[in-house]
């Protein structure tokens, strides 16, 4: 099992970064995707989620607007468009696979917004 996060560096506030999770070594299209993030010193939060066939989003109220979660099962793919980012969204983002059974973790891509 394995879950690939890409597309993570360093941008000035007010840019843009798309994030993408690959999955593999599991059904992808069974499992609620959704993206973590941590920041240094903080604990991990819940940034957003989608269901399995991507009826169902929800976004940290923090994000809303500003972050946009899709998925694709054909490509065993998760995303994340990150607009209008601010300093504050700097962290180290993390893809989450969840289930009843077992759920897993990717390894983490930086994201770090400065000037």
């Amino acid at each position: 099992v394995q879950l690939v996060e890409s597309g993570g560096g360093l941008v000035q506030p007010g840019g843009s970064l798309r994030l993408s999770c690959a999955a593999s070594g599991f059904t992808f299209s069974s499992y609620v995707m959704s993206w973590y993030r941590q920041a240094p010193g903080k604990e991990r939060e819940l940034v957003a989620t989608i269901t399995r066939a991507g009826l169902r989003i929800n976004y940290a109220d923090s994000v809303k607007g500003r972050f946009t979660i899709s998925r694709d099962n054909a490509k065993n793919t998760v995303y994340l468009q990150m607009n209008s980012l601010k300093p504050e969204d700097t962290a180290v983002y993390y893809c989450f696979a969840g289930n009843v059974g077992p759920s897993y973790w990717g390894q983490g891509t930086q994201v770090t917004v400065s000037s």
